[in-house]
């Protein structure tokens, strides 16, 4: 028989509801109804090849993802990247270390590769208590590092696509060392998700070693080969920030969470969950500032929780801050948060 996702598939709509109750203690059970049936729609359709190996691979990996995470969601999780071929000697492997450490004292979890160099670095100073290792099999290089092995939080993947999932989706900041092809590809997916508004923003930070001209360099050829030709558009610089110190990087990282919570999108509305009220003069600045990312005739004004959000009764006292935000101007975005977190103190760093 043919299969659908809507209620007529008579016999098999019955039996999957029975298994579901059979199976006891199951979440969303629409969802989960789809899911199956998605899983017995592949079935039908295989050809012979290799897709369902695929799927089931995939679904599988995505599962344990949930299941390692979910007991930390309410623990903020910084994805550290670089090149697993520098060593402990290195002036940036030293660096990277002490990245671990002080985003572990400012509350972070820290998310890496789960290999050597950078990523064993970053895990030496958080510790394993504090780490997760989002690995991946290959024929060389990435074994997980001694800090990982065996630990409950590594997880290896044989999907490079389930594990930028992972990166991506759990991480609410992003710290990248030098690095070589892997480095470059997670810096590039990851400001085209956030240029895109495929994925909400987040603090992506470059680091150089002080003197590094790595990023620099990088910076140099995104401005007079990307901008300077019009391939990017000027506020998409706003999307990342280089910075030269342990001690910058996780100011910046602090900064954008000073204020600035979360958010969401309920139908054409941008809702920014805010740690703090801001007042009703900060209210006018940013609608005459940021007119221009406004859909016509919209507005920015404060609110309480909308009603779609009762799902989320643990952020429901926090303030909102509304925009009628036109989903382009993924850079000018970037501003507003950073308008929103302006008072955020300024530390002296050393």
């Amino acid at each position: 028989m043919e299969l659908h996702f809507k209620y007529n598939n008579g016999p098999v709509d019955e039996a999957i509801r029975q298994l579901i109750g059979i199976s006891g203690d199951i979440s969303r059970p629409a969802i989960v109804r789809e899911m199956i049936l998605a899983s017995l729609k592949a079935g039908q359709e295989d050809n012979g090849k290799v897709d369902l190996k695929l799927m089931n691979a995939s679904l599988k990996e995505m599962r344990f993802t949930a299941k390692v995470f979910g007991p930390y969601r309410h623990v903020k999780k910084v994805a550290v990247f670089g090149s697993a071929r520098k060593q402990p000697d290195d002036a940036v492997y030293k660096m990277a270390r002490q990245m671990g450490s002080r985003l572990v004292e400012s509350g972070y979890m820290v998310i890496t590769g789960g290999g050597p160099g950078i990523m064993q670095a970053v895990h030496e100073g958080a510790g394993p208590e504090y780490s997760f290792g989002v690995n991946i099999r290959l024929p060389f290089e990435q074994e997980s590092n001694p800090v990982m092995k065996g630990n409950p939080k590594n997880i290896v993947y044989k999907y490079f696509f389930n594990r930028k999932v992972a990166f991506l989706k759990e991480s609410d900041a992003v710290v990248l060392f030098p690095g070589g092809f892997g480095t470059l590809d997670e810096a590039m997916e990851t400001l085209t998700l956030v240029q895109t508004g495929k994925r909400n923003p987040l603090p992506i930070i470059l680091v150089d070693e002080p003197g590094g001209t790595y990023w620099s360099k990088w910076i140099r050829f995104i401005n007079e080969e990307l901008l300077e030709h019009s391939y990017i558009g000027k506020p998409d610089l706003n999307l990342f920030e280089r910075a030269d110190s342990v001690d910058d990087a996780v100011h910046r990282i602090c900064r954008f969470y000073y204020r600035y919570h979360s958010l969401r999108y309920i139908g054409d509305k941008l809702v920014i969950r805010l740690a703090s009220s801001i007042d009703e003069e900060k209210i006018r600045k940013l609608k005459t500032t940021y007119n221009d990312i406004l859909l016509p005739q919209g507005d920015i004004y404060l609110s309480g929780p909308l009603p779609e959000e009762i799902e989320e009764p643990e952020i429901s006292h926090l303030p909102r801050l509304i925009i009628d935000f036109n989903r382009i101007d993924s850079g000018r975005l970037r501003n507003v948060i950073d308008e929103i977190n302006r008072d955020y103190p300024i530390p002296v760093i050393s």
